[in-house]
């Protein structure tokens, strides 16, 4: 499932950084099951991959944000 620009923002950093480990851990998992021909649903690797890209994108643009205002 997606997880929406809109509840990402919403979480703390800490929140933000505790799901990236989840996802990314996730994915290893995932790769991992594709490799040996396990994997039910594909789709869920592409899924994975945007929401890290998601919330990497979001904890930069903060930083930026944080840093402009300085």
């Amino acid at each position: 499932m997606s997880i929406k620009p809109e509840e990402i923002r919403s979480m703390s950093r800490e929140e933000k950084l505790k799901l990236l480990d989840e996802l990314r851990a996730e994915l290893i998992k995932l790769k991992t099951q594709a490799a040996m021909g396990t994997l039910d649903k594909p789709h869920r690797i592409r899924i994975v991959k945007k929401n890290i890209a998601r919330i990497l994108t979001i904890l930069r643009e903060e930083e930026i944000k944080g840093s402009q205002q300085r």
